[in-house]
């Protein structure tokens, strides 16, 4: 019986992976964009969810440093106050992961205060880049 030897360019041409997360030894970086209310850094559910998937792949890859983006609208409040804002969500965020077992010294946080012409609600929120 002859055997196939799938390669990488191989799979990707069948598309039979779409995703080759550690195939060659490393994981991609991921993006994980939690949301929150107007003028606030309190996380609900579903940010509390996006937080926990951001741990699961931080755990999985354990030499992927961990950077949090925190973000504010540009529609209220002054750039001082967007500025305290973002840091206060990216802060939250941070002290979450941290909860969830990664280590403090993984995580860099990183506010950017506010964000000129973007959408208010795609403003108001927090990234959290895993590797890269």
């Amino acid at each position: 019986m002859r055997r196939l030897l799938l390669t990488a360019p191989l799979l990707l041409a069948l598309g039979a992976c779409a995703n080759m997360d550690g195939m060659f030894g490393t994981t991609p970086a991921r993006t994980f964009p939690v949301f929150f209310a107007e003028d606030s850094a309190a996380m609900g559910d579903n940010a509390r969810g996006i937080v926990a998937m951001a741990s699961d792949a931080a755990k999985a890859n354990p030499q992927a440093k961990v950077t949090v983006r925190g973000f504010a609208s540009n529609d209220t409040g002054t750039a001082a106050f967007n500025r305290v804002l973002s840091e206060a969500r990216a802060r939250a965020v941070a002290d979450a992961l941290i909860a969830s077992g990664i280590p403090s010294s993984r995580i860099g946080v990183e506010p950017r205060g506010a964000i000129s012409g973007a959408m208010p609600t795609e403003a108001r929120r927090v990234e959290i880049h895993v590797g890269g």
